[in-house]
Order: C-alpha cells, then structure tokens, then sequence
C-alpha cells in the first residue's frame, strides 16, 4: 500500500555525498525501503558518492577518523565475536593492508546478519520504477567520469535536475 501525503504519494530526496562501504548504505536501504512503501524516491549521488553508481562497486570502509566503528570479529566463539576491538587511529592509519581487512571482516559481519551486500540493495532500488538514481553531471566533469562507468539505468543530471524534484519533497536528507 502506498503512503501519500494529501492526494499524493510520499516523496523522499536524498543526496548521497560520501562512497565508503559504511556511507553507501543508508541511501539505499532508505531508497529502496521508501519505494517498497510506495513512495517516490530519488537520490543525487556527487562528490565521493558518485562512484556508488559505477558498474564495479568498490566500497571500501576507512577506520582511520571513525572512533565510534566497532570492530567485532564475524567467526570464532561467542566470547570472541562479542569483544569490542578498540584498536587506536594511528595504528591503523599505519598498518598496510588495515582498510582492506576491516573492509572483509565488516562485508563478513553483515553476509552473517543476512543484510543486503551494497550491490544487491542498489539492483534493488534499479528494480523499483520509482527509485531514481541521478548521477551529478559536475562531479562527473571533474572527475573524468563517463556515462558508459556507471550502472544501466541511473540518469546523469545536474543540481537542478534535483532541485526540481526535491522541491516536492516530504523527506529530504543529506547523507
């Protein structure tokens, strides 16, 4: 059943600004959790998070700046898994290799818990008809990126593109 707001239905704009494996799921667990609600959605991906609509999706998660992000274990034993590892900024600002281990041991965490992958979620939201994905034209210039990077059936447009629809909008974040 859809959600409406007077005698139309709900609306959700959301800008996707950052593209670590952390911050690319909020925009799509909201877009595709609105649009199974049967609201409108669209998310303008720029800056950083531009890269999210690229056919290979390389999300990596960064520790170095997160004090807050847990770092528990996905295998071993109970006492093990539950243990907050607080592993300090500089060690791992220092330590080659640490990215891509706590990007494994959190993709890890999540296959365990059954969520989405990243990837699953965004062919999700490509599914659902009224989930659009716009790409910043901008960013793209200043990037180098082409059309031909990004997934079939994302849009490439410009602020205004988004302003248009955003300024409708029941729900508007910035993530």
């Amino acid at each position: 059943m859809s959600q409406t707001n007077g005698n139309r239905r709900r609306r959700l704009a959301l800008i996707a600004s950052k593209g670590t494996l952390d911050w690319a799921y909020p925009p799509f667990i909201l877009a595709s959790a609105a649009g199974a609600m049967g609201w409108e959605v669209a998310i303008f991906f720029t800056f950083y998070g531009l890269p999210l609509l690229k056919k290979k999706l390389s999300a990596a998660v960064s520790p170095v700046g997160n004090p807050a992000m847990p770092m528990k274990m996905p295998f071993g034993p109970e006492g093990f898994r539950q243990i907050n590892w607080p592993i300090p900024n500089l060690l791992m600002a220092n330590v080659p290799g640490f990215e891509t281990v706590a990007t494994k041991l959190m993709r890890k965490t999540f296959e365990k818990k059954g969520v989405a992958s990243v990837e699953q979620l965004r062919e999700m939201c490509l599914e659902m008809d009224d989930v659009r994905l716009i790409g910043c034209q901008m960013t793209m210039d200043v990037f180098g990126f082409k059309k031909e990077d990004f997934v079939e059936g994302c849009e490439i447009g410009g602020a205004a593109t988004f302003l248009e629809y955003a300024a409708d909008a029941d729900v508007s974040l910035f993530i």
